[in-house]
């Protein structure tokens, strides 16, 4: 997760973070103060932070702007920081100590962004202006990625594993809000599952939105709280369930966690907090039928979906009928 605040610099809040939620879910965040050591292209996905880098004698960071690395310069250059395009995420983390904590390389095959065949506005076009709080887009609902990681000594090597992205950007994050992502199911790996709602700030009001889209099979299911019938009951942790209803289909997402889940920060407008949720091995149930004739679509489940909860209050559990 990598997050940039007030990146024109001079406020309290104005720098960057870069956060995983490793196994079991273990956690490791490293703050990025510099704000003239982020970049970011303006037109395509990438963009990068760097926290300390290996400079020639004589040289300084100011005569050394951040920008895109190859890998190898990357591994040469740059003892902390990170950098992320559409195809590629490279990173070293080091402890407060200075000893190295987790380093990544690995490549990206997107295979699905959001709708059926050309990417489209997850939150509808209008999500774009800044009316709204915050914006959110699905850049890959689905996808494999194939490299490695050294995780606190131990290296872990994957190809072609399932792997997501998304981006956030506006003032803050939802006063309140649930995410649940899925796209390894058993026998079903051109399946993917997306979905969240929250309070989400038009203006000078505040309104209930929630939105699911599922990819199968070269189809595309999308339903949202503004289009469709959408229901849910979201407990302030532990279980999630979502229906939802449009003219040709009807879906019911059911999540439960099992674990504990972990803590991870979000930015606000006080700066970074632990106000989000996680477990990355949640069991996920998706229900699909085609209305028409009532046909039975799919029913199935995963034991790896990524179900979360955030900002709050959550004291009892959120009803939406």
């Amino acid at each position: 997760m990598y997050s940039i605040d007030d990146p024109a610099g001079g406020t309290a809040q104005s720098g960057g973070v870069a956060q995983i939620l490793g196994p079991d879910e273990t956690y490791c965040c490293r703050t990025f103060p510099n704000v003239n050591q982020f970049w970011a292209w303006p037109h395509r996905l990438g963009l990068g932070h760097v926290r300390s880098r290996s400079l020639p004698i004589g040289e300084s960071t100011s005569s050394q702007p951040a920008r895109y690395l190859s890998a190898a310069a990357f591994n040469t250059a740059v003892t902390e920081g990170y950098q992320v395009t559409a195809l590629q995420h490279q990173g070293r983390l080091l402890s407060p100590s200075g000893h190295p904590e987790v380093e990544w390389n690995y490549q990206t095959k997107p295979i699905a962004g959001w709708g059926a065949s050309t990417q489209q506005a997850t939150a509808g076009w209008m999500s774009y202006l800044p009316v709204f709080e915050p914006g959110w887009q699905v850049l890959m609902a689905h996808g494999l990625a194939t490299g490695q990681m050294r995780w606190r000594g131990q290296d872990y090597i994957f190809e072609n594993a399932p792997v997501y992205a998304e981006k956030n950007w506006g003032g803050a994050f939802p006063q309140k809000w649930f995410w649940l992502q899925c796209n390894a199911f058993e026998g079903e790996p051109d399946l993917s599952v997306t979905a969240a709602g929250g309070i989400r700030e038009v203006l000078v009001w505040q309104e209930n939105v929630a939105i699911i889209g599922i990819h199968h099979q070269g189809q595309f299911y999308e339903f949202a709280s503004f289009k469709t019938a959408f229901t849910w009951q979201i407990d302030p942790w532990g279980y999630w369930q979502l229906t939802a209803r449009s003219h040709q289909y009807r879906v019911v997402l059911t999540g439960v966690a099992k674990d504990e889940g972990a803590y991870v920060r979000v930015p606000t407008r006080e700066g970074m907090q632990f106000l989000c949720r996680d477990t990355t091995h949640g069991e996920l149930r998706v229900q699909l039928w085609a209305i028409l004739d009532n046909q039975l679509i799919m029913d199935t489940t995963s034991q790896l979906a990524g179900l979360e909860v955030g900002g709050g209050p959550w004291d009892e559990r959120w009803v939406k009928s």
